[in-house]
């Protein structure tokens, strides 16, 4: 879905029109914030086409500086303490929740790095091939560290949570981003997107069946 302007719009649409069924699949609170990441992913999606379309056609080159640090502060910014966020929230099992809340506070630390970085450093996107690569200023002694805990943060967090399904999100997740790794590494940031739908229809699942479980035990 990241691989043109077209697909990561087109992208887009289906992943947010996964999101609106997904929302409706909520039927608590608690649920709110996993059930937009959908939604979440969708828009970056759009944001992505806008630098696709800014980098191609200088029409549009008045939309590359917003849309390139919209994608950016969504994709480091947003996710790393989004998703044990969202965990956090549908957790009730006391000790589970303080493991949690020890993810959420990395994610919020890998987060803080990135709003630092996009502040101080500059990012240029690059068309390269059928792939976008951000290429960025941002301290190289830090990268690998930066990163590893930004995995630890945005998916340790589905294998300790005791919600139904959420290990196959982390399993989903963990095996997306080491495909992207190993065969687009310099793309990583633009080309895991495209997993992007996958991983909505599996949140839509999680929730689907949470909430049939749900009125099964009301009627019950």
């Amino acid at each position: 879905m990241c691989f043109s302007a077209g697909a990561s719009f087109v992208g887009g649409i289906v992943v947010v029109a996964i999101g609106v069924v997904t929302l409706h699949a909520v039927h608590k609170p608690s649920q709110i914030v996993f059930a937009s990441i959908p939604m979440f992913f969708g828009f970056q999606q759009f944001a992505e086409g806008f630098v696709w379309l800014a980098l191609q056609n200088a029409d549009y080159a008045a939309f590359l500086k917003p849309a390139t640090y919209t994608f950016l502060i969504m994709a480091e910014v947003f996710w790393p303490f989004m998703v044990p966020l969202a965990v956090l929230q549908m957790e009730k099992n006391k000790k589970r929740r303080k493991l949690i809340r020890g993810f959420l506070v990395m994610g919020i630390s890998v987060s803080l790095y990135f709003i630092f970085c996009l502040l101080l450093f500059k990012v240029t996107p690059e068309i390269r091939g059928y792939h976008i690569e951000y290429v960025d200023t941002f301290p190289k002694s830090l990268r690998l560290f930066v990163f590893a805990i930004y995995l630890f943060a945005s998916i340790i967090p589905l294998f300790i949570s005791s919600i139904h399904r959420t290990y196959i999100l982390g399993i989903l997740m963990a095996l997306s981003c080491l495909v992207t790794i190993l065969f687009f590494t310099q793309y990583l940031t633009s080309v895991w997107c495209f997993f992007g739908a996958l991983i909505s229809m599996v949140i839509y699942w999680i929730l689907r069946d949470a909430r049939r479980k749900f009125f099964i035990e009301r009627r019950v």
